[in-house]
């Protein structure tokens, strides 16, 4: 079977090189990715792809820096290209972004079997890009490999039963990501041993719906000078919500770095006493190492951990931000409890794609 894996933003590459090291122990898979460029990163050179043993793509199509439609459309060109000339037997997508929407829509129109990694995700808020674009992906796909019980209910309750499509509960390939790289980290890692505190949160501060509101981004600043006072905060600082939070002339009084490689992050995860974030991989990454979040958005898609009580939602309201990390730095979690298949879901992803196999070469 010939699989063709679509990626264009480094969550994706590190999620994709999970896989590929699943795939690369079956000589009947044989895979071939793509990057569409969507985010641009110098850091992404070859020394990225081998420090994370990441498989080389064949194809770089190099868009970004353009609006949604015309890198959507643009790469929908690009990819339906190589796929005339690679004729794969399966398309294979991760998560949310416009290089997920191009490559599903890409091979539906041309007839080619697409699987979505991470299907079922839903924020319920439309407004979100990525939620289009998971909503729209899942729904032209035809294995969604969902990596929790309550993504298998959202697509149920969409009416999924009814739809030509296969629908397999396989875990989360984060965590085996996680898994792998927590072995390395160490080796690779610097920034962590330039952190002097005994006990800090460790915070990252980047979406759109903080970022963009100046009411949130005053909100959310003055929550993290208070917290500062009596437990240090590190934040790597994306250069776009720097640039926001000088240009409202505020005082950030947390200690900032710049951003950081996936082995620096670990590193920081494994070492902090607390996560706040609104970010939505971050939220996951606590728990796989076993640290309590707040997250600092009205609405998450990983609502196992609000239920699990390892993760609170407490949006851009101040009191709601410092009660909740008052109350999660000192409160002991259970995170034996098994969320997201505790590493086995490339294994699981790749069997099932294996009993594919078999169908295509019946056919």
């Amino acid at each position: 079977m010939k699989i063709i894996t679509i990626v264009g933003a480094r969550p994706q590459f590190v999620k994709a090189a999970a896989l590929s090291r699943e795939f690369s122990k079956h000589n009947n898979i044989e895979e071939i990715i793509i990057h569409t460029g969507q985010h641009f990163d110098k850091n992404m050179s070859a020394i990225f792809f081998d420090e994370m043993e990441i498989p080389h793509p064949k194809y770089n199509l190099d868009i970004n820096s353009v609006g949604h439609g015309a890198m959507t459309g643009r790469m929908l060109e690009g990819i339906e290209k190589i796929l005339l000339a690679e004729k794969p037997d399966l398309l294979l997508v991760y998560g949310d972004t416009n290089s997920t929407i191009a490559g599903a829509l890409a091979a539906k129109k041309l007839h080619i079997k697409v699987a979505h990694v991470e299907a079922g995700l839903r924020s319920f808020n439309i407004k979100m890009p990525e939620e289009v674009n998971r909503i729209l992906t899942d729904r032209i796909s035809d294995y969604l490999f969902c990596p929790t019980q309550t993504a298998i209910d959202n697509l149920k309750n969409e009416g999924y039963d009814s739809i030509e499509c296969k629908i397999i509960n396989c875990g989360d390939v984060m965590q085996d990501a996680a898994n792998f790289y927590a072995l390395k980290s160490s080796e690779k890692a610097s920034i962590a041993n330039t952190i002097n505190y005994e006990k800090f949160i460790l915070c990252t501060l980047h979406r759109a719906e903080n970022t963009d509101s100046n009411t949130n981004l005053k909100t959310i600043v003055e929550s993290l000078n208070e917290i500062h006072k009596t437990t240090p905060i590190v934040l790597p600082l994306h250069p776009r919500t720097k640039t926001k939070i000088e240009s409202l002339g505020l005082n950030l009084d947390v200690k900032t770095i710049n951003p950081i490689g996936y082995f620096d992050m670990i590193e920081l995860l494994k070492k902090c006493s607390l996560v706040m974030t609104d970010s939505g991989g971050l939220q996951k990454e606590a728990f796989f190492f076993k640290r309590n979040c707040v997250t600092m958005r009205e609405q998450t898609e990983w609502v196992e951990l609000i239920k699990s009580g390892v993760n609170v939602l407490v949006g851009a309201d101040k009191s709601q931000i410092l009660a909740a990390v008052k109350n999660m730095l000192n409160k002991s979690s259970d995170f034996d409890v098994n969320l997201y298949e505790n590493g086995e879901a490339c294994s699981n992803i790749t069997n099932e794609i294996q009993k594919l196999t078999i169908n295509v070469l019946v056919e």
